[in-house]
């Protein structure tokens, strides 16, 4: 009885420490509306009006700023208010933490529009057919295939939202268009 319990037990402490190591990544997408240097926190407001307090931690990417940004040594890379951005973020309780910050308005990542091609989920790439019938191939990054994993399928309307490395074209964010 007493082995039985162990292993019980122990089961339950497996499944929860698996369950912990996925942390779910939601997108949030917005205007930043307050960057707070002291506290580490960016508060991003969404179109219907929310406001969400993200913490920046050291292990937060960011991208789509200018090159001189990059290159600060500055937590938030030459975010300021009126930055339209989509955060990549985990939720523990109430707390938001960004894993990734995308800058997309004016002067952020570049982007395309068209329709969906193809998807491979376990290759982590997208293919989009733009308007004048090029198709192109995006690697996608994890948070990225995450975005796109539930309601984006083959033939839907899409802005995606990219940056080059290598020659690649790196998608960071996939919207799908009404």
């Amino acid at each position: 009885m007493n082995r039985n319990l162990c292993i019980a037990a122990a089961l339950a402490l497996f499944s929860m420490a698996a369950f912990a190591a996925e942390d779910v990544v939601t997108a949030v997408e917005g205007t930043v509306k307050k960057v707070d240097a002291g506290s580490k926190t960016v508060v991003v407001k969404t179109a219907d009006g929310t406001e969400h307090t993200i913490h920046v931690v050291k292990r937060t990417t960011v991208h789509g700023t200018t090159e001189t940004a990059k290159g600060t040594k500055d937590a938030f890379h030459g975010l300021e208010e009126g930055s339209e951005v989509v955060v990549h973020v985990t939720t523990k309780g109430t707390d938001e933490t960004a894993q990734e910050i995308d800058r997309v308005g004016k002067d952020g990542l570049k982007t395309t529009e068209g329709t969906v091609s193809h998807i491979d989920r376990g290759a982590k790439t997208i293919a989009v057919k733009t308007a004048d019938g090029t198709e192109e191939t995006y690697r996608l990054t994890d948070h990225a295939a995450k975005d796109i994993a539930e309601g984006t399928e083959k033939s839907a309307k899409v802005t995606v939202y990219y940056t080059e490395e290598a020659g690649r074209k790196i998608a960071h964010f996939c919207k799908k268009i009404s």
